[in-house]
């Protein structure tokens, strides 16, 4: 049996993963959210009042939105770079806050910064990462990985990794240091465009209630 999702109500995408907790609070803190949600919930779709909510991998998001399944999400720069989805994004959550970098050994930083012409670049961001070093000239091989990054150039898969780096302990405790950041990446709210037109009323009012919350916060 297919479950309908209500028109007259928002349709809401949050990410599961790093950002759900800071997001869930964030929509408590303003009355988006009237109750507490478990990202290990087995239940995908919770139904309130006036939402839908959608419990999806963050790296879907941004498609969910795009594509008019939620009218608006939550997803970090990293996600929305990697994705290039076409969503307005009017508001920057001030959540989730890392940087988009590459690392590498401390012995290869010398090799990096002299004018390779290639290298081999360990990463969950293809895109983002052939976007950056294409702009340098650099011709990259992109090895495509999603867990346990940092092990990659340890055992001589990749020469260095593009990854996001929050804190820089994983880095640390794995020998590792940052070569060069590519751009700051933080949590925004995501709109559909279609929604935005349909739906604007809604929309507006959860956006002046996320904004408000930032400035008292």
């Amino acid at each position: 049996m297919v479950k309908k999702l209500s028109p007259d109500k928002l349709t809401v995408a949050l990410p599961k993963g790093r950002l759900f907790d800071q997001t869930i609070q964030l929509f408590n803190s303003c009355g988006i959210l009237d109750r507490t949600v478990s990202q290990n919930s087995r239940k995908l779709i919770l139904e309130t009042e006036g939402f839908n909510f959608l419990l999806v991998r963050a790296k879907d998001v941004p498609t969910y939105v795009e594509y008019g399944v939620a009218d608006i999400g939550v997803a970090g720069d990293d996600v929305l770079l990697e994705s290039g989805a076409d969503v307005y994004r009017p508001v920057d959550l001030g959540i989730g806050a890392c940087t988009i970098m590459v690392a590498g050994l401390p012995e290869d930083r010398d090799r990096y910064f002299s004018n390779p012409t290639t290298l081999k670049i360990s990463t969950k961001y293809p895109n983002i990462a052939r976007e950056f070093f294409g702009k340098k000239g650099i011709k990259v091989q992109i090895i495509e990985l999603y867990g346990s990054i940092e092990l990659a150039p340890l055992v001589g898969l990749s020469d260095f990794i593009v990854d996001i780096v929050e804190t820089g302990r994983t880095l640390r405790e794995n020998g590792l240091v940052v070569i060069e950041e590519i751009r700051p990446s933080s949590a925004k709210l995501i709109v559909n465009r279609v929604s935005y037109k349909t739906k604007n009323e809604l929309i507006t009012d959860i956006i002046e209630k996320l904004e408000n919350s930032l400035v008292k916060g």
